[in-house]
């Protein structure tokens, strides 16, 4: 009986390959453990520490949700031989990746542009490292010399501890692509993470925060789960919080079949705070405006994690629902809520993913941002603003890395850097910019894009938030800057979560859209 114990105690040690490559080195710290970087207002290139974020790996996908979205339920036997060839396939689906894989040349030019690199100090935070995990199986399999040559060629047999080293760094990317602004040969190493994340998608390695959430999607419509009856009852509730207030019935419609506007917005906007005071905003916009509007139970969602995940197919399922909607209520312009990457998709995929949409009007013939939309507002006198409602604050604005390197905004070149902070002047007396080097073009990531937005990456996050945090401090210093405006519901949710490991209240961070509710005036028309 103790032989057949003690055999039993040994069996239950041995890890299967999924657990090898899934699990981290080292027990995951518990959040009380994790520490922000100090906050000098400066940004300065660390001192390497070789595997210093070795450790850090998001859960592994369950079988259940695996098998919903088309996946291995396990890490398949014959994954080493799977996995180069779907690396082949997106090759010679992607001819940009086969240009990425062969024109690098380790210039370091990208070396110290990640955040996650600076705040880390792990050189295989560096993009062009990251991005060596791939290129090593790509000669490895891929060119002749690194077929004869191996490893004198940089070539390396693609085995368990690389597995590892991908699952552990690939998701250690926000796909933010700030690297790639400064590539002398525009080398996109957001491509790059996206390719190595399909590709252990396909080999049975996923990752359980970003494929549950695309699985909600698909299962009822929306990031959070948050069923069409569910929905209904919390935008009556708020509708309630807003008459209030204001002591105006001011709707925010579901399922109105011919409304000017779809609105498309991230299903946090419903759920929590500080997402739901732009929702407020976006309410009392059309309210105040007299445009008819709606939201969509089918089409709750404007994020799109098939992105994150290199997956075209998972982004034109998600995507399918906007088109479903625009064909079912019919409306007339279609328009973005504040949500970074939800921008990017809607901006840069929708056309070729569910469009083109021939039945909107044609004055509006593509997807608008709701800042835009708002901004025009302002400009014709159709809504007014009163400065003075937001005389408590002085604001700043965070870029989000989706918005500012993936989109535009408006008519014009830039107008994804200028149309926000325009709407936030308008809406405040008091504003500063950060410095020149985290903001626009060249702005940071806030630490949580890409399905990094997980609890056991929160030192990842922490750390990867460092560059921005040091910018914010110095207008903090300078300027008592104590409200940080955003337009990325991703961006909300890693601010409210990592600000008090910075000793910085969490209500500091908030939506425009936040600053227009608080300073819209309500009510009848001159």
């Amino acid at each position: 009986m103790a032989e057949e114990t003690a055999a039993t105690e040994t069996e239950e040690k041995v890890l299967t390959d999924l657990e090898k490559v899934g699990e981290p080195i080292v027990p995951r710290k518990k959040a009380k453990d994790i520490h922000a970087p100090e906050l000098t207002g400066e940004l300065k290139i660390p001192r390497i520490e070789e595997g210093a974020a070795a450790a850090n790996k998001p859960y592994v996908c369950k079988a259940v949700t695996m098998e919903k979205l088309d996946f291995p339920t396990d890490l398949r036997e014959d994954w080493h031989d799977a996995a180069i060839a779907k690396m082949s396939d997106l090759l010679k689906k992607y001819k940009s990746l086969q240009v990425y894989m062969d024109i690098c040349v380790k210039c370091g030019a990208c070396t110290d542009k990640c955040q996650y690199f600076l705040g880390t100090k792990d050189p295989k935070n560096m993009p062009v490292a990251r991005a060596e995990l791939f290129r090593k199986v790509y000669r490895k399999y891929f060119t002749t010399e690194g077929k004869i040559l191996g490893k004198l060629a940089g070539a390396e047999r693609f085995d368990l501890e690389l597995l590892g080293e991908w699952y552990s760094y690939f998701h250690q990317c926000s796909q933010c692509r700030r690297c790639s602004l400064f590539c002398p040969y525009g080398i996109d190493t957001a491509e790059i993470s996206m390719a190595a994340r399909e590709i252990m998608d396909h080999i049975g390695l996923g990752q359980k925060y970003t494929n549950d959430i695309i699985a909600k999607v698909h299962e009822v419509g929306n990031n959070l789960g948050m069923n069409p009856k569910a929905l209904k009852a919390t935008l009556e509730s708020t509708e309630e919080d807003l008459e209030e207030e204001t002591g105006q019935k001011i709707r925010l419609p579901l399922d109105v079949e011919g409304a000017e506007v779809l609105m498309v917005t991230p299903s946090a906007d419903f759920f929590a705070s500080p997402h739901v005071e732009s929702l407020l905003g976006y309410a009392k916009v059309f309210h105040q405006a007299g445009i008819s509007w709606t939201f969509s139970s089918a089409a709750s969602e404007a994020g799109n994690f098939g992105l994150f995940i290199g997956s075209y197919s998972q982004m034109q399922k998600v995507a399918s629902r906007i088109n479903n909607a625009i064909a079912e209520l019919k409306p007339k312009r279609l328009i973005v809520g504040e949500c970074g990457h939800a921008w990017r998709i809607a901006y840069s995929f929708w056309n070729t993913l569910i469009g083109p949409f021939d039945s909107l009007d044609p004055n509006y013939p593509r997807p608008q941002h709701i800042v835009e939309f708002t901004l025009d507002l302002v400009n014709r006198g159709a809504i007014k603003l009163d400065k003075s409602a937001n005389d408590e604050f002085v604001v700043t604005f965070h870029d989000s890395c989706n918005v500012a390197r993936g989109t535009r905004m408006g008519d014009r070149p830039g107008g994804q850097f200028e149309l926000p902070r325009e709407l936030i002047k308008a809406s405040c007396n008091r504003y500063v910019d950060m410095d020149e080097s985290a903001i626009k073009a060249q702005t940071f990531c806030c630490g949580g894009g890409g399905g990094i937005l997980t609890d056991e990456l929160l030192e990842v996050r922490v750390q990867g938030a460092m560059p921005r945090m040091q910018a914010f401090h110095n207008v903090q210093e300078t300027h008592g800057v104590n409200f940080l405006a955003l337009i990325c519901a991703i961006c909300k949710a890693q601010f409210t979560k990592i600000l008090p490991k910075y000793d910085v209240p969490m209500g500091v961070a908030g939506g425009v859209h936040q600053l227009v509710a608080r300073a819209i005036e309500i009510g009848a028309k001159e």
